[in-house]
């Protein structure tokens, strides 16, 4: 039986991966967040509008860190991609 070392893999892709696993588990920490009214319901019975402002704005929240999360996987797979042979350089095409 051999022994090898620890795989290291290099920073970009491991950040990569560990964003791509948080963008997976988006819609079940969403579920949670949305059922979690259900859970502190008061004696005095469930405050309709303080429910509702939570809800929006637990979305609106979830919306922004989509967004987010979508802009940083797009400019890491931006670096990744090597350019096209018959892409011109910037400044160069003349």
């Amino acid at each position: 039986m051999s022994r090898r070392g620890p795989i290291i893999l290099a920073r970009r892709a491991y950040r990569q991966r560990r964003l791509r696993d948080a963008v997976r588990l988006l819609p079940l920490a969403g579920a949670f967040l949305f059922l979690l009214p259900i859970l502190w319901s008061s004696p005095e019975g469930n405050v309709t509008a303080t429910d509702g402002i939570y809800l929006f704005a637990v979305w609106l929240g979830l919306v922004a860190l989509a967004a987010l999360m979508a802009r940083a996987l797009g400019a890491e797979e931006e670096l990744d991609t090597p350019p096209l042979s018959g892409d011109v350089p910037e400044g160069g095409g003349g």
